[in-house]
């Protein structure tokens, strides 16, 4: 097995340490500092990602394209 194939073992951390990691987060807030892309490629980066994961990927419209055929199979054949 090569170590890409290998599950990844996940990091258990103390409560205290998780606890002490919080209170920094939540004194830090972060959250209020991100801006998300500004130049033009970050932004289309940013416009990308649901193509390859999301609503967007290769399976979810291979799966669109089949239901759009049956649908059309199915009216053609109660519409006669």
């Amino acid at each position: 097995m090569t170590n890409a194939n290998k599950p990844k073992k996940r990091r258990v951390y103390p409560p205290k340490y998780r606890e002490e990691r919080a209170r920094l987060i939540r004194k830090t807030r972060p959250w209020e500092k991100t801006t998300g892309p500004r130049t033009p490629a970050g932004k289309a980066a940013a416009a990308r990602n649901a193509r390859k994961h999301g609503l967007r990927s290769a399976e979810v419209a291979e799966l669109r394209r089949v239901l759009r055929a049956h649908a059309a199979r199915l009216k053609s054949l109660t519409h006669g």
